[in-house]
């Protein structure tokens, strides 16, 4: 079960639409008045209209568990970067070159979502699987943004490892981030030619439930139903929560692509 969508909140879906196909290159598949469906090359995106009454529990800090952002690899990060710029975009780093050899840029769609910009492929400080790895690396420089992962920080990475094994993600690889104080590493899970980038540190961190209908990120959609729904997940219907809080579905509902 790889990401096959990523289902996005949004005021307007013509706004959030231009915003995607101009600065993301991203593919309209469908659309009307109350969603529109985008090819990012690996996975789709669906924006979808809510009215914007609730509020998002979303939080800067990444000490809060569960969604952070959604991640794209591009050619050149600079070059996208100054489009984001120029259009007076909300910006949360600008491009820098970060652990693992790569250049990162990251910045918000217009219901404040944060996405990152990441060029060049990941050097892991430690490798897990060495085939994904190189299976990774074989998709190579993009022709226009791809989805390339979804980001979230959890309590217990053992845990998460366990909960997304039946559904098909194997760790492939870490990086550590020497500099931080609280303790921080990134492991990554890979299903397909997608990724789940997960954020763990030695600190506490704060616990964030869902707000269904809130502005912005909404869920994870799931391609098949094998090992549906994971074992000991809460649900409903053709949805269910990680252990973190991030909103899954197997593509058969609500939040089917």
């Amino acid at each position: 079960m790889s990401i096959e969508s990523i289902r996005i909140n949004v005021r307007d879906v013509a706004v959030s639409r231009a915003f995607y196909t101009k600065h993301l290159a991203a593919e309209v598949m469908e659309e009307d008045h109350e969603h529109a469906l985008l090819d990012l090359v690996t996975a789709t995106i669906r924006l979808q209209r809510v009215d914007g009454s609730v509020a998002s529990t979303w939080h800067k800090d990444d000490l809060h568990r569960g969604f952070r952002h959604i991640g794209f690899k591009v050619a050149d990060t600079d070059s996208l970067f100054a489009g984001i710029e120029a259009d007076g975009v909300p910006i949360h780093l600008a491009p820098l070159n970060a652990e693992g050899g790569v250049r990162i840029a990251f910045f918000y769609d217009p219901d404040g979502t944060l996405l990152e910009f990441v060029q060049g492929d990941l050097q892991y400080h430690a490798v897990a699987d060495q085939e994904l790895v190189d299976a990774e690396y074989a998709l190579g420089v993009p022709e226009r943004p791809r989805f390339d992962h979804v980001a979230e920080t959890v309590a217990d990475f053992a845990a998460t490892q366990a909960f997304y094994a039946p559904l098909g993600f194997r760790h492939h690889g870490s990086l550590d981030q020497p500099s931080d104080p609280r303790g921080f590493r990134i492991r990554f899970l890979t299903q397909g030619n997608t990724v789940l980038e997960l954020f763990a540190y030695d600190v506490e961190t704060t616990p964030t439930s869902p707000a269904p209908g809130a502005l912005g990120f909404d869920s994870v959609v799931l391609s098949g139903a094998d090992a549906w729904p994971p074992h000991g997940a809460a649900h409903h219907e053709d949805q269910v929560l990680d252990p973190d809080g991030v909103v899954l579905s197997n593509g058969t509902g609500r939040g089917a692509a």
